[in-house]
């Protein structure tokens, strides 16, 4: 079996062990904290059963694992707090949508679906894994400097909010603060330079133009599924003055807010 076949059979075989327990505990919201060590284990395992090595190998696989550690101790550390506890809300609304059916429908709808969106998404780092030897070149150092730039972005604007929700002052007011005095999700906004900066790699390594589909996925669901959209739907009615930060700061691209 090859090296993405088994990264398919290593997130298709976690999800329905995670979906098990969810069954018992009554929360799938356990997928989201293993969608960066999926992601990163899809890549680990090209990494070991593949033939590179070098600069190349070794910087995507450090970007990728920092991130993957990064995003699900933020996620775990979310939910740890009393404000964070319980299924995320997008995932109770589906609970009460599909009511007794759930408990097999969630297998399909969130914890298989997530894990081929994991397989798929890493696929310009499986491709640099499996690409061989070829020394780094400019698209390779721009690659690497785009991905750390969105890395340390959005990490940034995670600390940020974290630090803004843990004041007890701050309870029903709008972070308007730091970077997201310039965009309403920075944290997004840097998730998807990530993943252009991955591509880059990705494609210097394989010269594959396909790849480009990974960072457009990840572009398309933080702007229209399950990030930008999804977020602000009802965001107004909990918090009356985002509608005025909304007039005025950038939904995405960090720009210059409005006077």
């Amino acid at each position: 079996m090859t090296a993405p076949l088994w990264g398919l059979a290593f997130v298709v075989g976690s999800a329905a062990i995670l979906w098990l327990i969810s069954l018992r505990i009554r929360d799938v919201s356990i997928i989201d904290i293993f969608w960066g060590p999926g992601v990163a284990g899809v890549v680990d395992i090209a990494a070991l059963l593949g033939p590179s090595s070098g600069p190349r190998t070794s910087a995507a696989l450090f970007l990728v694992n920092l991130w993957a550690v990064r995003l699900a101790a933020h996620i775990f550390a979310r939910r740890s707090l009393p404000a964070g506890g319980g299924e995320d809300h997008r995932y109770a609304a589906m609970r009460r949508q599909f009511g007794p059916r759930w408990w097999w429908w969630s297998l399909v709808q969130v914890f298989l679906l997530q894990a081929i969106l994991m397989w798929f998404i890493a696929a310009p780092l499986v491709a640099v894994m499996l690409s061989g030897r070829a020394p780094m070149g400019v698209l390779d150092y721009l690659g690497v400097a785009i991905a750390a730039t969105g890395l340390l972005f959005e990490a940034l604007a995670d600390v940020q909010l974290a630090r803004f929700r843990l004041n007890p002052h701050n309870k029903d007011k709008v972070m308007d603060r730091g970077l997201w005095r310039w965009s309403r999700h920075p944290n997004y906004f840097g998730e998807a330079v990530l993943w252009w900066g991955f591509f880059l790699i990705g494609f210097s390594a394989s010269g594959a133009w396909w790849l480009i589909l990974s960072p457009l996925v990840v572009t398309l669901l933080l702007l229209q599924v399950s990030g930008v959209t999804l977020m602000e739907d009802k965001i107004e009615d909990r918090r009356p003055a985002y509608a005025d930060y909304k007039r005025r700061v950038s939904a995405f691209l960090p720009w210059p807010p409005k006077l």
